[in-house]
């Protein structure tokens, strides 16, 4: 498979879940950073909730992506969050 060919099919809806420490602003950074690279992405499209602990917060977002680089230009804004521990 060459670098840039994909098995996701472009245009769709593409659901990403974000993990990361639960703050008082972590989940308002994480959707501006969403909203920065896909702006047409609606509240709708946004979930979040805190582990049972609350140590944690789970972010489930469903963006319209056209096309491979936007999709990776968005996954790397996300993975140099300091507060994100994982993103699916």
């Amino acid at each position: 498979m060459k670098d840039e060919e994909t098995l996701i099919q472009f245009p769709c809806d593409f659901p990403i879940k974000i993990i990361g420490t639960n703050s008082p602003v972590f989940v308002t950074e994480i959707i501006e950073m969403v909203i920065k690279h896909f702006p047409e992405t609606t509240d709708e499209k946004i979930s979040h909730k805190p582990s049972e602990k609350g140590n944690y917060a789970a972010i489930t977002v469903v963006v319209y992506v056209m096309d491979k680089p936007s999709l990776d230009a968005l996954y790397i804004d996300l993975t140099s969050h300091p507060d994100i521990k994982m993103v699916l």
